[in-house]
């Protein structure tokens, strides 16, 4: 719907009525206008530069984070990293510091994925840092890699407010940019740290106990959930399983089975 002299008030009022069941963000003179209705596909009001009001629906995040399929990774990396800019897409940019995007080889056979940033990744604007990062390093080093020889990314972005869980509508607007991340470095193997990194690559309420342990494909890449080291912390006792999860790990990259 385009047309000169239909409002603002006018569109929203026909896309939250008219197309129930869609996101729906208004972009425009007053970007905190607008409805967040919970699905795939995102309904966008904008205004136009010509001072049209135009409405839009579509798989827009899966587009816009999309990364050139040739080049080397680094370049690919970039790519993704220019189309999420300083992103404003939700509201959690409101209150972060950094926005953390990732780190480490872009050229890894070896990535890791989180939740989100904490407070101390917040502040630097580099992922895993903290207490729970200096375990992940330790992690790594005991598979005989070092941290920069591997890509360290999370889910989400941006830190959530005192670290609770984010939302669907936040999860569906930042995943598109982790696909992006592991579509540009195309690592062999994939580890997911914790239930809810593990949870939003398998599409799966299954408790992380219950798929560690396993194997998934998961866009040209062995996908092994583990436990986060976040929750090593909390609980050593299961520092055991997770070194057998990294046997696996190492067993895949050197065997390639």
């Amino acid at each position: 719907v385009i047309g000169e002299g239909v409002t603002e008030d006018s569109i929203l009022e026909v896309a939250i009525t008219a197309v129930e069941g869609f996101n729906v963000t208004y972009i425009g003179a007053d970007p905190g206008k607008g409805a967040a209705l919970h699905s795939h596909q995102t309904v966008e009001v904008f205004y136009a530069m010509t001072g049209c009001w135009a409405l839009y629906w579509g798989d827009k995040g899966d587009q816009e984070s999309e990364v050139p399929s040739d080049g080397p990774p680094a370049e690919r990396l970039i790519v993704a990293r220019n189309t999420l800019g300083e992103c404003t897409r939700c509201k959690l940019h409101s209150t972060r510091t950094h926005l953390v995007f990732g780190t480490g080889n872009p050229d890894a056979e070896l990535m890791f994925v989180g939740e989100a940033p904490g407070r101390d990744e917040d502040r630097e604007g580099i992922p895993f840092v903290g207490r729970a990062g200096q375990l992940l390093t330790k992690i790594i080093e005991s598979i005989d890699f070092r941290r920069d020889d591997v890509y360290i990314a999370n889910v989400i972005k941006c830190r959530p407010p005192k670290n609770r869980n984010p939302t669907p509508t936040e999860i569906e607007t930042c995943e598109p940019f982790l696909f992006a991340q592991v579509d540009a470095i195309r690592p062999r193997v994939i580890v997911a740290l914790g239930a809810f990194a593990t949870r939003t690559l398998l599409r799966s309420e299954e408790p992380i106990s219950k798929v560690r342990g396993k194997d998934f494909n998961y866009r040209g890449a062995t996908l092994i959930p583990t436990y986060h080291p976040a929750f090593l912390l909390r609980s050593p006792d299961r520092k055991r399983d997770v070194w057998e999860d990294m046997k696996r790990v190492r067993t895949i990259l050197r065997t390639g089975r």
